[in-house]
């Protein structure tokens, strides 16, 4: 990172430290700003920081590039998948998830919206997580930019300098009008219904998403699955017909409460209504995934370009099971290796969401680390190396301000494979993760650097 960059950055945070316009009125202000705009994770706001969180136009391009040119090696994973049956038999689907998933979406792109989650190390990064089925914070960015513009230093420093702000909430929209078409829709603004169940923590979301897609003519209902039905012709809320069904609810939790028979899986078998994204990405949303990509052994799915940014940017992770694998070029035993590098390692569920289910080897004993592998051993888990996290220093509020040193994560959003903007997620923890108490910013990118 150039010094004039991290130079101007710094200014302007100790502009804000000692400005005298922040006082306990304006965060309060801030407060009760976030939750009006919906800025909430249950009833916490979860932005406490007083400005955007800066990157550069090349380090934005670098990150939206290698997103983009995974998010194609996880196309091809997906297409290899559903033609050899070993390699799906890799991702650990369950039978319902795999019946589902070989359904056709009727569009070409696996995701219509998806994220990666990456962790920052310099001018490094690797991407950890693929959130191809259903991620959230789409709306965030335009709610906190509204906020960070109460900050005065802010907003003065934003007229001083060119910038871009991404708008990930109208690439959702014009990906999910794009999908829609390609299914044969024909409808100019075909009703969208945002579906989860209701009093999910992300709820607020739903509520902003529905007044944007409605100011821009779209018709919107939020709705819970157990409200849907269908009469072979149109899937259905009361007198709401659904021509787009933007699914926010886990694949694995409506399979596990519902089957073929649900108004939504018959309507979707029908090709009744378009479903973004489909059930056909719970392929790429298994953490599995990352085992294959960074595994020798299936090199030859994956173009050169491919190759080159996984090697890069994907940490060493495997499926846990008893086996014998390779690691740097030599042969292992898996269980006996983890048992021996506790501190380089972490263990995640297969398939799961907020951090839930991760064991952080370096955090652990080694008695509770082999409880651990002996656990993971029994279910569905991999292991992934640990990688360098970067710190960023941000001034925060609360009764006062203070400069903070938190870990950072930066999360690019796809639409139909084309980047635009990502989550910025900052915490004390080793788990960067709203879900576990830490919080966000918004993302802006400075032109001049």
């Amino acid at each position: 990172m150039k010094k004039e960059f991290s130079d101007l950055i710094q200014k302007l945070d100790e502009q804000i430290c000692r400005d005298t316009r922040l006082d306990r009125e304006l965060f309060a202000r801030l407060f009760d700003k976030e939750r009006e705009l919906g800025l909430l994770h249950d009833e916490r706001p979860i932005c406490p920081f007083l400005r955007p969180h800066f990157v550069t136009r090349a380090q934005y391009e670098t990150i939206a590039h290698s997103a983009e040119v995974l998010a194609g090696a996880f196309e091809l994973l997906a297409v290899a998948a559903l033609e050899n049956d070993e390699i799906f038999a890799e991702l650990d689907l369950t039978e319902k998830e795999e019946r589902m998933a070989r359904l056709d979406p009727r569009y070409e792109r696996l995701c219509v919206s998806s994220r990666f989650d990456a962790f920052f190390d310099g001018d490094d990064f690797k991407f950890l997580e693929y959130n191809a089925e259903t991620p959230a914070g789409v709306g965030d960015q335009m709610q906190m930019e509204k906020v960070l513009e109460l900050v005065p230093p802010v907003k003065e420093f934003l007229a001083q300098h060119k910038h871009w702000r991404p708008a990930p909430h109208k690439r959702l929209l014009e990906s999910l009008a794009a999908a829609y078409r390609e299914t044969g829709g024909n409808k100019e603004k075909p009703n969208i219904a945002i579906v989860d169940w209701h009093g999910v923590s992300t709820m607020t979301e739903f509520y902003v998403l529905q007044e944007y897609f409605e100011s821009q003519g779209f018709p919107t209902l939020i709705a819970d699955p157990r409200e849907l039905e269908y009469d072979e012709d149109s899937l259905r809320v009361g007198d709401f017909a659904i021509d787009i069904f933007y699914k926010r609810i886990l694949i694995h939790e409506f399979l596990e409460n519902f089957d073929e028979t649900h108004p939504l899986s018959r309507a979707y078998a029908d090709g009744r209504v378009c479903m973004a994204n489909s059930f056909r990405t719970k392929i790429a949303h298994k953490k599995a995934g990352f085992a294959i990509l960074s595994d020798e052994r299936y090199e030859k799915l994956f173009t050169p370009e491919q190759l080159a940014v996984i090697r890069r940017h994907i940490p060493w992770t495997r499926r846990v099971r008893d086996c014998r694998t390779t690691r740097e070029g030599r042969e292992i035993d898996l269980p006996e290796f983890l048992r021996r590098e506790r501190e380089g390692f972490l263990l995640k569920p297969n398939d799961d969401y907020g951090g839930k289910g991760i064991k952080l080897g370096w955090e652990m004993s080694q008695a509770e680390w082999e409880t651990a592998l002996n656990e993971a051993l029994q279910h569905s888990y991999v292991v992934q190396e640990r990688v360098p996290v970067g710190k960023v220093t941000i001034p925060a509020f609360s009764d006062s301000i203070k400069m903070e040193s938190l870990l950072i994560d930066f999360d690019p959003f796809l639409f139909l494979g084309k980047a635009e903007g990502g989550l910025v997620r900052l915490s004390s923890q080793s788990l960067v993760n709203v879900a576990q108490g830490g919080g966000q910013t918004a993302l802006i990118i400075l032109e001049d650097f």
